[in-house]
């Protein structure tokens, strides 16, 4: 199952389900944003085999340019996500969906930072399993002290998040 109510921070353990999930909502939004060119990634804890995360699936779409998404928002509202704005990320249109929630979109220009770190910090736990353990300790420790502040819990694994980033750049020679 996934959702999880607003402001509320549940660690679950992995579920094989999720990646059916992001194929089937993956389905849905194609059609949503036709006839733009999009690239989705299914992104988040949920994205990493055998790490735990909240239930929430969390999708990036990458388009052209950030104001094509204001042109997407009607499409996505037909089926089912509210538009949130920025969200407290600049050149980041977000989007929500369900009540309890169940996606996430994060919607970037292609080629981004913003993108390329989504997509560096998913690989970069998927290929270091030391890692990702630690980075499963580090969750269920600040779910357990942030299980009604989703904001400071997620606030609070900036500093692991971009120090992992910084080594899978390291890495690719970026």
């Amino acid at each position: 199952m996934i959702g999880l109510e607003r402001g509320i921070v549940r660690i679950e353990d992995y579920d094989s389900q999720w990646p059916v999930y992001y194929q089937e909502e993956r389905a849905g939004i194609l059609p949503a944003a036709f006839p733009l060119p999009v690239a989705l990634e299914h992104i988040g804890s949920t994205s990493v085999e055998g790490l735990c995360a909240k239930p929430i699936i969390d999708i990036l779409v990458g388009i052209d340019n950030f104001e094509q998404g204001f042109g997407l928002v009607p499409g996505f509202e037909r089926i089912g996500y509210k538009f949130k704005g920025e969200s407290g990320i600049p050149r980041r249109h977000f989007f929500t969906k369900g009540n309890p929630a169940t996606h996430h979109v994060h919607m970037v220009e292609k080629g981004s930072n913003l993108q390329v770190d989504h997509l560096f910090f998913r690989e970069y736990l998927r290929r270091n399993p030391r890692e990702r353990c630690e980075y499963a300790t580090l969750k269920k420790r600040l779910a357990g002290s942030f299980s009604r502040g989703s904001d400071r819990h997620t606030d609070s694994k900036a500093a692991f998040i971009q120090t992992a980033i910084r080594k899978a750049r390291s890495e690719e020679g970026c």
